[in-house]
């Protein structure tokens, strides 16, 4: 299992986790040297999604609790944002702790009904309720329906413009470093210890006295929060919602994003996510280079890469970086 944060970073993977970090927080300035713009936006989705990723990663890789309907958090997030900003409620102050909160409250109830099966009937109904999510959003036709709506961003009384690009990745790097701050402090505390214990063995968990649907309850509510942060995010990135931010694809591909970096370690989200964007970005042109219109069917290439990483590298990216420690 991880260890804290900082005793990861000093581990031969963590030279290489410093590296890619260095370079995450320095892309602004590297993409306005390059002359590179575009590769900012590319490393503004690796951030909004590893934060997604980890947020996922909090009751997947350490709670053994597949959920298929993760996305909904993302979009209950931006929805939030977008119709308190439709309603002319522009500030962040407002807008950001509202959607955590609904985020979370809403976990905690689906969560209180979700936790009590086990597998597949547990995937079933976390996708049930996220469709249930997705089709309210579709239907709201004040807010734009199946189109979408475009929205104002988030406003913080002159603090930060996030209007201005840097600016904006800077804080949603700065937010990734707190979830992945907040992820080695869980994961590491007595909740997590049994959390993990409960993945591995529950029977023995519960007759050590541990309340452990307790213990999942808190822990689904927790990442139901952090995945609104990261559907704020990219509410605010784009200046728009959609239904399209809460689909089952969406929550399929934070999985992939999960099962890729490598399923209970600590930077597993931010390998997955910065590997599905970079194979996403050399797939497309070199497909389309193939034959034009070929790019938009990169994830066919893409699956079998994925089964390849989950046969021989069973610990994801994660574990071509070499062996855990702690």
């Amino acid at each position: 299992m991880q260890t804290s944060l900082i005793a990861s970073l000093r581990t031969p993977r963590g030279l290489v986790t410093t590296a890619l970090l260095l370079v995450l927080a320095l892309l602004p300035l590297l993409t306005q040297a390059l002359d590179q713009r575009y590769l900012l936006l590319v490393g503004t989705r690796i951030v909004i999604w590893s934060i997604a990723a980890a947020s996922l990663n909090m009751i997947l890789g350490y709670g053994g609790l597949v959920s298929f309907g993760h996305a909904a958090f993302f979009g209950i997030g931006g929805y939030t944002v977008g119709i308190l900003s439709a309603n002319g409620i522009n500030s962040g102050w407002i807008q950001w702790p509202a959607a955590v909160a609904i985020a979370g409250v809403w976990a905690a109830l689906i969560g209180a009904l979700s936790l009590r099966t086990r597998g597949v009937y547990f995937i079933m109904i976390t996708l049930a309720f996220a469709q249930l999510v997705y089709y309210l959003g579709s239907g709201l036709e004040a807010y734009g329906g199946d189109d979408g709506l475009n929205i104002g961003r988030s406003r913080f009384s002159g603090l930060i413009d996030l209007r201005d690009k840097a600016s904006f990745y800077w804080l949603c790097f700065a937010l990734l470093l707190a979830t992945l701050w907040f992820s080695s402090r869980l994961v590491n505390s007595r909740f997590g210890y049994v959390l993990r214990g409960a993945k591995s063995n529950e029977l023995r968990m519960t007759a050590l006295g541990f309340p452990i649907f307790r213990y999942r309850l808190a822990a689904f509510a927790i990442a139901g929060a952090f995945g609104a942060l990261a559907g704020i995010l990219l509410a605010n990135e784009g200046a728009y919602i959609s239904p399209a931010m809460m689909s089952w694809v969406k929550s399929g591909d934070l999985i992939v994003i999960v099962v890729l970096g490598g399923m209970g370690a600590l930077f597993g989200p931010l390998y997955g996510a910065i590997g599905f964007f970079a194979v996403e970005e050399f797939l497309k042109p070199l497909l389309d280079l193939l034959h034009k219109g070929w790019g938009e069917y990169w994830q066919i290439v893409f699956g079998p890469l994925l089964v390849m990483v989950a046969l021989y590298a069973q610990g994801g990216i994660d574990s071509l970086l070499g062996r855990r420690h702690g």
